[in-house]
């Protein structure tokens, strides 16, 4: 059984945050000779990901 997926909204500028973040991880994981796996798919997912232009619709409860 596959896990959830979720989905988020990121700017231009958050996703540059997010992969230098992810890469500097990544950097700091080859320094201490550990393995970087699930970092490089995350990084590679983030990459990769399309953009989708979406609408917010705001409601009061």
């Amino acid at each position: 059984m596959r896990g959830k997926k979720y989905y988020i909204a990121l700017d231009d500028s958050e996703r540059r945050v997010v992969v230098n973040c992810l890469n500097e991880m990544r950097n700091d994981l080859i320094a201490n000779g550990k393995y970087t796996d699930a970092v490089d798919e995350v990084l590679l997912k983030i990459i990769d990901a399309k953009q989708k232009e979406f609408k917010v619709i705001y409601k009061e409860a």
